[in-house]
């Protein structure tokens, strides 16, 4: 039975599925017994993202049984920021749940993560509750994380929640879908946390157990940082470490001064250093000039991205309305 107060949004869960084919039918049956008592309208939008078992079998099966299953198709793998970057372009929603279709967390649990926005959150991140195999490297990498970039949310690769405005105003290379919450808060939106369940894998394996996603992780997570603050303001991070270069420099010749004339030995090798640090201490400034110019560039490019962005969600709200 449906409840008396619900929200005035669409709800959209976007599902990257890569070789689920055992946890498709189960998700689906789930959030349709979801949607019965949840207090907003939603969709499931599922992106196979290039699976080489019946994933996008089972998704057309969904689609054919349920009225609220949507979907689209990858060739080929193009990892879970791109299959992200599809399903908002397929969402209908005015609100994204980006959930992942391995069933660690149920479908029961998204009302909860939607709540928040219903109060006037615009992104709220999920944090797991329960064990799991990689809670000490998480742990580690939250913690960092939230040192980095001045978060005071826990984790932030979770299932999460937000407005679609979100997705226009922030802009996600490869891998960065990590870092969704760090771009939303970057750009002035309002974030909260909410407490998921989160449940043992029953069918299938993990696609994230390789090592390598660690030094990938902490590598991204310079990435983004360096994104955020010195390439916005170039001519600090390039003036820095020209004005510590020249300092250097500058000491390295009162140095020469002090054996010429003082101790009487001339080093000729420390005159050649203090030409060689003053030199790349201006270079670093030049540089610093025009990567100011090139962020003018980028801004005016991001600025004209987000209205055409804009523009094109006008439209698809107007062709919904006409249909």
């Amino acid at each position: 039975m449906p409840p008396e107060n619900t929200y005035d949004f669409l709800v959209s869960t976007i599902v990257p599925a890569m070789n689920e084919e055992g946890n498709i039918e189960e998700f689906v049956r789930l959030y349709a017994e979801m949607l019965e008592v949840a207090p907003f309208e939603g969709e499931l939008v599922y992106i196979d993202d290039g699976s080489t078992d019946e994933t996008l079998t089972r998704i057309k099966e969904a689609a054919q049984k349920y009225d609220f299953v949507r979907y689209a198709v990858h060739p080929h793998n193009r990892g879970l920021t791109e299959a992200l970057t599809t399903g908002f372009d397929k969402a209908r929603g005015d609100v994204f749940v980006f959930y992942p279709a391995d069933l660690q967390f149920l479908p029961e649990d998204i009302p909860a993560l939607v709540e928040p926005i219903s109060r006037g959150a615009d992104m709220v991140a999920g944090w797991k509750q329960g064990n799991y195999n990689k809670k000490f490297v998480s742990g580690i990498y939250n913690w960092v994380s939230r040192k980095i970039f001045g978060l005071k949310i826990h984790d932030l690769n979770s299932c999460k929640a937000f407005r679609r405005e979100v997705t226009r105003r922030i802009f996600m290379r490869k891998d960065w879908h990590r870092y969704l919450v760090v771009l939303a808060q970057d750009a002035g939106f309002k974030i909260d946390e909410v407490k998921v369940p989160l449940y043992d894998r029953a069918w299938g394996n993990s696609k994230f157990s390789s090592i390598w996603r660690i030094p990938v992780g902490v590598l991204d997570m310079l990435a983004v940082k360096f994104q955020l603050t010195f390439l916005r303001k170039p001519l600090l991070f390039f003036g820095m470490l020209g004005s510590a270069t020249i300092g250097i420099g500058v000491l390295v010749g009162l140095w020469a001064v002090y054996l010429r004339y003082i101790m009487g030995e001339g080093q000729r090798p420390l005159l050649y250093l203090v030409i060689l640090l003053v030199g790349i201490g201006m270079a670093l400034f030049l540089m610093g000039f025009i990567s100011e110019g090139q962020t003018a560039v980028k801004e005016e490019i991001s600025d004209l991205r987000r209205k055409v962005q804009g523009m094109l969600e006008d439209k698809k709200e107007r062709d919904r309305d006409r249909s």
